[in-house]
């Protein structure tokens, strides 16, 4: 039988499955294929919560507890990419000045009064549920491989339920579940785990509106899993694209922002 009889017979035995609605194993979804398709799904949702352009943006952070007052704080973000970020806090009066510096994985703070940034890590606490690396580091598929687990129904409405990996331990958190609308890929919510797979805080995405070109979550509520009626309430608002030079993201220049 010469090559092109078996093609001719091979396409015509596609041609017919095909028609039958029998399933052909070349054809079907791979592994591959499934974490190629959450790994776009994931950086869809990541383009909503933030742009991939530079961009800055103002964080109100609310944190209350049943047994502590309420504490307000005041963050201005300027970021690029994944890998460069500046935090500068505004409120309260007593810490402005202080300012942030993470470049990759490695992150420092500097303060006026002392010479040498000292250096801090992303999982560390930065305010009431908010870790460092929840401001300083702008999407998840820069840290984390994504797996497809499930569909499930929230509030009427289908999502897709991924989780993410850390692809190393330099990052915020080991492992999250995310939960993104099957829609319009926007994220709902998130959960977040420890190193021993123990639920640490969750997250709601809400209140979408339109910032820096995109419908975009303006209101994200994070609440502690292990210390119930604590959480922490962070809203975003003059959002703007802005283009930030390498050298923005210098010790150097933080000089100026001081």
């Amino acid at each position: 039988m010469s090559v092109l009889t078996l093609l001719c017979t091979r396409f015509s035995l596609v041609s017919l499955c095909l028609v039958m609605g029998v399933a052909i194993p070349a054809l079907a979804e791979s592994p591959q294929g499934e974490d190629a398709f959450a790994r776009n799904l994931l950086e869809r949702s990541d383009e909503i919560r933030f742009p991939r352009k530079g961009f800055q943006v103002d964080i109100n952070i609310a944190s209350s507890g049943p047994e502590q007052d309420m504490e307000t704080r005041k963050y201005r973000v300027l970021s690029k990419g994944n890998e460069n970020t500046v935090i500068m806090i505004l409120e309260p009066a007593s810490e402005r000045g202080q300012i942030m510096l993470m470049k990759g994985h490695d992150l420092w703070v500097f303060m006026p009064n002392v010479s040498q940034p000292i250096r801090l890590g992303l999982a560390q606490r930065l305010t009431g549920e908010v870790a460092n690396g929840d401001l300083a580091r702008a999407n998840f598929a820069g840290d984390y491989n994504p797996k497809l687990l499930r569909s499930e129904r929230l509030d009427g409405e289908e999502h897709h339920v991924l989780e993410l990996l850390a692809v190393d331990r330099g990052v915020t958190y080991h492992r999250v579940l995310l939960w993104i609308n099957k829609a319009d890929t926007r994220p709902r919510k998130a959960e977040f785990y420890s190193l021993s797979n123990r639920l640490m805080k969750t997250c709601a995405y809400e209140q979408f509106r339109n910032m820096a070109g995109k419908r975009r979550p303006t209101r994200l509520v994070m609440q502690d899993a292990l210390r119930p009626g604590e959480q922490s309430v962070l809203e975003y608002g003059q959002m703007k694209l802005r283009d930030l030079p390498d050298k923005v993201f210098s010790k150097d220049y933080l000089k100026k922002l001081q």
